[in-house]
């Protein structure tokens, strides 16, 4: 309580200072924030510009602003720029320039998470996944190995930034260094001190430099250094005082900031939607306004989890596509009850902008759409492989075959006969994190007999696809081996059956001492004990192949599957029209995979991400209107990893639905984690 009222007091000294020029500065013998030499407290809320399309970028921050925010924070995730090695793309969605520009044209102040590791349930924290080539790297440290390419990057982002800060009257008033580096092992201070030299070398001495951490004496020991601003971060419903008497001892003197306030919370595949009232929300966020403390909502909208974005924390346990975060502004931009209930809150303390609050974008159900099988994955590998297969005696991993996006496989033969169960292990629970095995079912002539065209292709050589049965037959799905969950299955085949093991890699670890997240087959799998050698590994670049069209013009080609497997790993195609005569189409919706299990979805090329109605709680995927054409067919292809629902019954159509609203608490798999703000450093943002 002390602090508080020592900052009750200096707020009356605060609110006279005045001054002239573009300054934005800490008052520490006032305790609080100087905009132009004159009190500033900042409202704020956390929207990431990489999860909300750039068509729609302008609607969601003329919400924000509406909701009376002073101020948006974001993240820049160093990976979505720089997938791989010194190339570098501000293009389109990862435009930044651009949505800065509209902030500022907007009227919105900037907070930015510059990183180089941002956390914020993205994938490895904003960290390349290419920074694990060299296997001893010690990521988020003074290593030399890491700094290298810190250096090269913060050399090319904090330049471009530095024309959007504040005294050069741009909307960035204040960068954050690093991201809650306290609830890290590390506790490396030189590596704090070098990124502190790194930003003030470009971005000069005026700029307000900070860090954020947990409100807890035993974060802010190692997130903090002199020369960065100490913030802290807490949710609704606890010890407002207490929370904010961990900031002042590391800041006795200056302004009081939270610059994480949870308005809702993460989800996990396989446990409950999270939500927090909204009563519980507005009750705190009035409560730290009434003492002049500095707020950014996180999040004010939670956007999505495109592609393949999503992280995940440990123990191993992914996040889904969908980040609607239980925001104010819901995944699809709409403003909630919990909005206007802010709104309100935030009415009692400044002058809300004249004019109604931007309404929620239209959606439209589209309806059922017919989707056929194409082939599976196995059949498919030539095609979706652009790189020639690599022979191992040992299985590599996704980064040592230079692969950092989600799908390798891995072929084999069976070195003896499985004509009784046999186990198929990963001993040191090195799959990581996903495989999809299968074998050999019938023989290879029997295979080609079932279609006369497949059989004539084929023979002729005219399909420039992989055998479209493998050696011996077609492939027999055997099971699934799971990060943490199944270390081994059961198999069958005969010795020289050709096995392969689709990996997926489910979203790297973004928070913690396992952020050196090694995806693929990690360690060595065994049959009946014995390991298995000599590996034919296929790098698989399928959003490529989607967006390239060859899906499509392989389906033109040799038209649908001739095989019944239906649990094994498979693309299935097909294609809508928008309806006309209906006013203001296209419009957003939510796409529904009634009776599918696991997979990935594309519309005319674009990542939707990934669904697991099997699991939930997600069920929908939000799907932007931008992405539907009026003008021509639109194409969806459907990635089904499991099990579609159609059978196999080879005359049965399998459907997807497009409907109006979301579904993001659907039934999981197992039990929910209560929305334990006490055990936020264990997995949080």
């Amino acid at each position: 309580m002390t602090a508080v009222l020592g900052f009750l007091v200096a707020l009356n000294f605060c609110l006279y200072s005045s001054g002239s020029s573009r300054t934005f500065q800490i008052d520490y013998e006032n305790d609080c924030f100087l905009k132009d030499g004159k009190y500033f407290r900042y409202i704020s809320g956390s929207i990431h510009y990489s999860r909300v399309p750039r068509y729609y970028w302008k609607d969601r921050l003329m919400k924000m602003y509406m909701a009376g925010l002073d101020a948006i924070q974001t993240y820049v995730p160093w990976n979505y720029h720089e997938t791989v090695p010194g190339k570098y793309d501000f293009t389109g969605d990862r435009d930044l320039e651009t949505f800065l520009n509209l902030a500022n044209d907007i009227g919105l102040l900037v907070i930015l998470r510059a990183g180089p590791f941002i956390c914020a349930e993205w994938d490895m924290g904003g960290l390349p996944a290419w920074l694990l080539r060299k296997d001893s790297v010690f990521l988020r440290s003074s290593d030399p190995d890491y700094l290298k390419y810190v250096d090269q990057w913060m050399g090319v982002l904090l330049p471009m930034v530095k024309q959007f800060l504040y005294q050069n009257n741009g909307p960035i008033i204040a960068v954050q260094v690093e991201n809650e580096y306290g609830s890290y092992f590390a506790c490396d201070y030189d590596y704090l001190r070098h990124l502190l030299k790194l930003f003030r070398h470009y971005l000069g001495n005026e700029i307000v430099l900070f860090t954020t951490d947990g409100a807890g004496e035993e974060y802010l020991k190692c997130g903090t250094l002199q020369g960065l601003y100490a913030t802290v971060d807490f949710g609704p419903g606890g010890n407002i005082t207490q929370q904010l008497n961990a900031q002042r001892y590391i800041e006795p003197r200056g302004p009081m900031v939270n610059s994480e306030f949870y308005t809702g919370w993460l989800d996990h595949w396989g446990r409950n939607h999270s939500v927090i009232r909204k009563e519980i929300v507005a009750k705190t966020l009035d409560e730290m306004l009434s003492l002049g403390v500095n707020v950014n909502m996180y999040m004010f909208e939670g956007g999505t989890n495109f592609g393949y974005w999503n992280g995940a924390n440990t123990p191993f346990s992914p996040q889904p596509t969908s980040y609607d975060y239980d925001a104010p502004l819901s995944e699809a931009g709409d403003p909630t009850e919990k909005y206007f209930s802010i709104r309100k809150v935030i009415g009692k303390y400044k002058k809300l902008p004249i004019g109604p609050v931007f309404p929620a974008t239209p959606k439209f159900a589209y309806g059922l759409i017919e989707v056929k099988k194409l082939q599976n994955v196995a059949e498919m590998v030539s095609s979706l492989s652009f790189i020639a297969p690599v022979k191992s005696k040992y299985p590599l991993t996704f980064v040592e075959m230079n692969q950092y996006s989600v799908y390798m496989l891995y072929r084999n033969m069976l070195p003896i006969n499985c004509s009784q169960p046999t186990m198929l292990a990963s001993p040191l629970n090195g799959v990581h994190d996903r495989a999809y095995v299968m074998v050999d079912g019938i023989y290879r002539d029997q295979c080609l007999k079932r279609t006369h065209k497949i059989s004539e292709l084929v023979r002729t050589r005219k399909a420039n696809v992989a055998c479209f049965c493998s050696v011996n037959g077609y492939m027999v799905f055997q099971g699934i081996l799971e990060r943490n969950k199944v270390i081994f299955i059961n198999i069958t085949g005969q010795a020289g059956s050709q096995l392969d093991v689709l990996v997926e890699n489910m979203g790297r670890i973004n928070f913690g001492r396992d952020i050196h997240d090694f995806k693929g087959l990690v360690t060595n799998l065994t049959l009946a004990s014995q390991i298995l050698i000599n590996w034919t590994i296929f790098s698989l670049n399928i959003d490529k192949a989607v967006s390239n069209g060859l899906l499509n013009n392989l389906q033109k080609l040799v038209g649908h599957s001739a095989t019944t497997e239906v649990n094994v790993p498979s693309f299935y195609l097909g294609s809508f029209v928008i309806p006309s005569g209906i006013p203001d189409l296209p419009q957003d919706a939510y796409l529904k995979l009634p009776g599918w299990s696991k997979g990935q979805v594309w519309i005319n090329g674009f990542n939707l991400g990934r669904y697991w109605p099997a699991r939930g709680p997600q069920i929908t995927l939000y799907v932007p209107a931008h992405i539907f054409s009026t003008s021509a067919i639109n194409n969806i292809t459907v990635l089904e990893l499991e099990k579609a629902p159609c059978g196999g019954d080879l005359r049965m159509s399998c459907a997807v639905e497009f409907v109006d609203k979301p579904i993001l608490n659907g039934t999981t798999a197992y039990s929910n984690v209560n929305n334990d703000f006490s055990r936020k450093h264990s997995w949080h943002n």
